[in-house]
């Protein structure tokens, strides 16, 4: 009965993104979410109390769904840096294969209409990239004069910014390649000075 009722928890939450996805928090019904569940009202109420109740949860298992994919990456060993840019890359291609992902950022947007608090899953985000930069500066990947929690910060908006005007314009066609170009402009800023002979002796003397 357990894993029934588990079954039917899990169809309930995918019915519901799939809503959401397409019509947004405010134009669906619980309703539509039980006709594409293939569940009864009851069995959705069993588990949800209300419309509210419902988003929350897709909100809940897309940062579920996007935090154990960064885990999996953190644990592969790679340098810092590397690993901050798979799991931007790695999120980017979750928002084109993943239904659940793509409700739950909308749900994000959408959260003024039904008061939903939803500043977790970004503070996480913020603080996993704030630890990842303390050791990229630590592995001399980053400068070591860059503000890690501002950075931080900075990376999180850059990447929410980058996702939302490739869903307006191309419906995310085109993430990757924004996430990567995101970078390609980050990286000059981030990386330490080459330690040249110059760049250890201070500017290069004047040749008579």
């Amino acid at each position: 009965m357990q894993q029934r009722a588990k079954a039917t928890r899990t169809a309930v939450i995918e019915g519901a993104a799939s809503i959401f996805e397409e019509v947004g928090y405010g134009n669906a019904s619980l309703s539509d979410v039980t006709e594409r569940a293939s569940v009864t009202k009851g069995a959705l109420y069993f588990h949800f109390k209300s419309k509210e109740d419902l988003a929350l949860a897709v909100i809940a298992e897309q940062h579920n769904i996007v935090r154990v994919a960064g885990e999996q990456i953190a644990a592969a060993g790679l340098p810092a840096l590397e690993t901050m840019i798979r799991m931007c890359r790695t999120f980017g291609q979750q928002l084109l294969d993943e239904p659940i992902v793509r409700a739950g950022i909308r749900l994000t947007f959408e959260a003024s209409a039904f008061n939903g608090d939803v500043k977790g899953p970004y503070h996480d985000w913020v603080t996993t990239m704030e630890v990842l930069t303390r050791q990229a500066q630590a592995e001399g990947d980053v400068r070591h004069d860059v503000d890690a929690a501002d950075f931080a910060r900075y990376l999180v908006a850059s990447f929410t910014g980058v996702q939302m005007v490739s869903n307006v314009l191309t419906e995310r066609r085109d993430v990757l390649k924004r996430i990567d170009d995101m970078w390609r402009f980050m990286m000059p800023t981030l990386s330490p000075a080459p330690q040249g002979p110059e760049s250890l002796s201070g500017a290069p003397e004047e040749t008579q």
